[in-house]
């Protein structure tokens, strides 16, 4: 019998302490950057996953999730109290929270969601075995970026210059190469604009006027669509095709977005940590990629642009907005 099949019937066998029933069998500190209005469907999403492996919340496991509201100063001190209640997995949602988990804590299993660059940022020694006590599941693959940069091509067929809007994010420089290295393939040159602030981001746009450029990407990581309004309408004013990694930019206002699936990430985190919790060590299991992506794409903001998605982009959208 395996351990979280034994778990219920142990619990039901100390049902006469009204103390000790209301302790659950074991506890996953689940930490996102964001805010919990925005994300609640990522954690509704694991808690969906860790069903399916027999680990229901309220009966065998507890699950203390805790939100920094994109404050990432706040991640350090939310990872001390969650640690203090005896976590068996640490839960973290991109890079910020990944970090300030590692950095506190070097024993307890770290399951990752949404890191560009595990390797890169020190978390990992390498995909196929990250070793330490850190897994999960990463966020880029080239096959996306070359994705993004084909869609460009596709809604701006003459595009010969591109730029390449960054925040701040940790871990961001192996996809900025990949950027460079794929744009560079499709004969396409990209100019790099680096803003941390809002009026960083504001100078970033206005510079593109200068810069003849034709499309932006816009690459931030997990952290970017915290400012996704300032983000797309400074991009409507710049009167440009701009590209996104998350669904909630077309869904405000953006014009296309290709990236991963972060309901899918957070199901399938469920299955690393059944494993962990069934005793597997973190540093053993692989570091996946994303299996699933979706395409959205927003008909009003292109017809503002004065721009047409041509029929292949429409075929093969998960979601178009009217």
């Amino acid at each position: 019998m395996r351990r979280r099949d034994f778990l219920p019937l142990a619990a039901a066998a100390i049902t006469w302490s009204p103390a000790s029933a209301e302790i659950p069998a074991a506890r996953i500190g689940f930490i996102h950057s964001g805010a919990r209005q925005e994300n609640q469907a990522f954690l509704d999403a694991f808690r969906e996953g860790l069903a399916l492996h027999g680990w229901v919340a309220g009966s065998n496991v507890a699950i203390l999730d805790r939100w920094a509201e994109d404050r990432t100063e706040r991640l350090p001190g939310i990872i001390t109290e969650v640690m203090s209640n005896g976590v068996a997995v640490l839960v973290t949602a991109g890079t910020a929270a990944t970090l300030a988990a590692k950095h506190r804590n070097a024993t307890t299993p770290i399951v990752f969601v949404g890191v560009d660059d595990p390797i890169a940022i020190g978390v990992a020694e390498s995909l196929g075995r990250p070793g330490g006590n850190v897994t999960g599941l990463a966020l880029t693959s080239s096959e996306l970026i070359a994705n993004r940069l084909q869609l460009l091509r596709e809604i701006v067929p003459t595009l010969h210059r591109l730029s390449v809007v960054v925040r701040d994010d940790p871990g961001l420089e192996q996809k900025l190469r990949e950027i460079y290295r794929l744009a560079e393939h499709m004969g396409i040159v990209a100019l790099m604009l680096e803003a941390t602030t809002s009026s960083a981001l504001e100078f970033s746009f206005t510079r593109l006027r200068g810069e003849h450029c034709e499309a932006v990407y816009v690459a931030s990581g997990p952290l970017g669509p915290a400012k996704r309004l300032t983000i797309v309408s400074l991009a409507a004013e710049a009167k440009l095709p701009t590209i996104y990694s998350f669904r909630v930019f077309p869904i405000d206002g953006g014009l296309i977005s290709l990236g991963a699936n972060y309901r899918d990430l957070f199901r399938r985190a469920a299955g690393h940590v059944d494993m962990i919790l069934e005793g597997a060590a973190p540093g053993d299991l692989p570091i996946e990629q994303p299996r699933s992506v979706e395409l959205v794409v927003n008909i009003a903001t292109a017809k503002r642009l004065g721009l047409t998605f041509p029929p292949s982009i429409l075929a093969r959208a998960d979601q178009v907005i009217e």
